[in-house]
């Protein structure tokens, strides 16, 4: 696993460059305003954001380095997240962030193949759990979001609206159900929402 990122250091990709990194790639989503997610030729995956700040702001405030810094974090206290490798700022006021990804399925992948067991089931409930105690508050929380990892651990992905308690205190019973409340509203999140809470219950008995 790769390491050395350094947050405060920003590549500048004129237009030309950030063509062809896309032209080698393969664009795994995009939307009006143009790729958001490319899947570069050795596994590396970049994803872009829109920063409607003043540039001068920008550096401080945009998406990209929070969404790295979020991994740097999470990695930190011991969850398994992507490796952020690169920050880049890119043509038409957008940024990016080079990563590499967690390998494995997300849970909402197995709930629609009807391959999540049971056990991962009581071991999500340990897991979301467990981040609460450390204070993590991962607005984002739904299947999609939470990767089952081939040596059977669980990690999460798409990790910018992460949130943290000072000190790491542990989140509050009304901030628990808030966040358990995120993952329920998704459909597939639903349909474990009774095993999830139980073996959330039991975990924090």
């Amino acid at each position: 696993m790769r390491s050395g990122f350094d947050n405060t250091i920003w590549q500048t990709l004129d237009k030309l460059a950030w063509q062809q990194i896309k032209a080698e790639s393969d664009i795994v989503e995009k939307d009006g305003f143009g790729v958001k997610v490319l899947r570069c030729n050795n596994g590396d995956y970049i994803k872009t954001f829109r920063v409607k700040h003043k540039i001068s702001l920008a550096r401080i405030l945009n998406p990209a380095k929070r969404f790295c810094g979020n991994a740097e974090k999470l990695r930190a206290l011991g969850v398994d997240t992507l490796v952020p490798l690169a920050l880049y700022s890119l043509p038409d006021n957008r940024w990016a962030a080079r990563y590499q990804p967690l390998d494995g399925e997300t849970l909402r992948a197995l709930i629609k193949k009807s391959t999540l067991s049971e056990k991962n089931i009581a071991d999500l409930g340990a897991y979301v759990a467990k981040l609460h105690d450390k204070g993590i508050y991962f607005r984002s929380l739904h299947p999609g979001n939470v990767v089952l990892q081939p040596n059977g651990e669980l990690g999460l992905i798409d990790i910018l609206d992460c949130r943290f308690r000072w000190l790491n205190r542990p989140l509050n019973a009304w901030q628990r159900e808030r966040n358990l409340q995120h993952f329920f509203r998704y459909e597939d999140g639903k349909l474990i929402e009774k095993a999830l809470r139980a073996a959330y219950s039991f975990s924090t008995q």
